[in-house]
């Protein structure tokens, strides 16, 4: 029986040796390239699993000068992005890519996370809800495949895979009319194209009812501080609206716990849906209604069109807009009589 040399990690001549055949043959039958025959396959395979071969994976790509990372800018403030790279790292994975995450902080912008990421040779870039505007995203684009997640975006050649935000308010603003409330209020979440998207749909949604002299947009942001801020003012305005969509999870959160702090029962005194469906809101204490964009779906769309792109498969941009869906819990009911 041949065995390999005592010198540590086994490598691809020490499987040429076992079996008798050439390096560029073994090569072949390890990369799953055309050729040898199946005996020959079977012969190679069963000698690299007992020497326990393992590919030496950097010195190949740095030999077809592809490192195959994908770079993954993200917010760490933001939970649903954490969902969302869980998704995209199993998604690449799939396709043989690695993930390299690069994060957005207070004290370090989209810019710097970006730099990070094209500095580290990652060949192709996935931005989770970007705030950069539509010009420098296009022109990042340029440089490589970029697929944003989450946001609508008029940047030629960058892909985009969103939820249709608008729509997805529409339906909690649809659900909460139907249960009989007409006194329906929302916390925004900004200034950014995310936020605008999703209060356009709560406008449209209360002007396709009738309730547009109903509509109450209240200011608040991406965080659970600024759902606070929004129930202190709701609850101290006089005129307490009957049910609250918010911008996300995170900012209905806050509104609950303001909520709760002021005595009001949820959903007996008001009717809340957050956006997002994150982890939060479906631990059992709080059951929030929300809307989910289906963050897997996403995840593989993204991946699936920058891996089209790297390959070669397709070179124009596309954007894909999945239906969100709503999902009830326990924060919504008809309005007390």
């Amino acid at each position: 029986m041949t065995t390999t040399p005592d010198r540590g990690r086994p490598r691809l001549e020490d499987v040429a040796g076992a079996v008798g055949l050439s390096a560029a043959s073994v090569s072949l039958v390890l990369r799953g390239a055309p050729g040898p025959s199946a005996a020959t396959r079977e012969r190679v395979l069963e000698a690299a699993a007992r020497l326990g071969y393992r590919p030496d994976r950097a010195a190949s790509l740095l030999a077809s000068r592809r490192s195959r990372l994908l770079g993954v800018m993200m917010d760490v403030r933001n939970s649903y992005h954490g969902e969302l790279v869980a998704d995209l790292d199993e998604a690449a994975e799939r396709a043989g890519y690695d993930v390299v995450l690069s994060t957005v902080t207070r004290g370090r912008d989209e810019r710097r996370a970006v730099e990070t990421l094209t500095d580290s040779r990652c060949e192709a870039l996935v931005l989770l809800g970007p705030e950069a505007p539509d010009e420098q995203l296009a022109a990042l684009g340029r440089q490589l495949p970029v697929a944003v997640i989450g946001r609508p975006l008029d940047a030629p050649g960058v892909d985009v895979v969103r939820a249709g935000d608008d729509d997805g308010v529409g339906a909690a603003v649809d659900h909460l009319v139907g249960l009989g409330h007409t006194g329906i209020a929302y916390v925004d979440g900004g200034s950014g194209t995310i936020a605008v998207t999703r209060r356009r749909g709560y406008e449209r949604a209360m002007r396709r009812h009738g309730l547009a002299t109903r509509s109450r947009v209240v200011p608040g942001d991406h965080h659970e501080e600024a759902g606070s801020r929004a129930g202190q003012l709701l609850t101290g305005s006089g005129a307490l609206p009957t049910a609250v969509v918010t911008f996300n999870d995170r900012v209905a959160v806050g509104l609950l716990d303001t909520l709760a702090r002021a005595g009001l029962d949820v959903p007996g005194d008001v009717s809340v849906i957050g956006y997002d469906d994150s982890p939060l809101a479906r631990l059992a204490h709080v059951g929030l209604s929300t809307v989910n964009q289906n963050s897997r779906e996403l995840t593989e769309r993204a991946v699936a069109a920058l891996v089209e792109r790297l390959e070669g498969i397709r070179t124009e941009a596309r954007e894909v807009v999945l239906p969100p869906r709503l999902v009830l819990r326990t924060t919504t009911a008809p309005p007390a009589t």
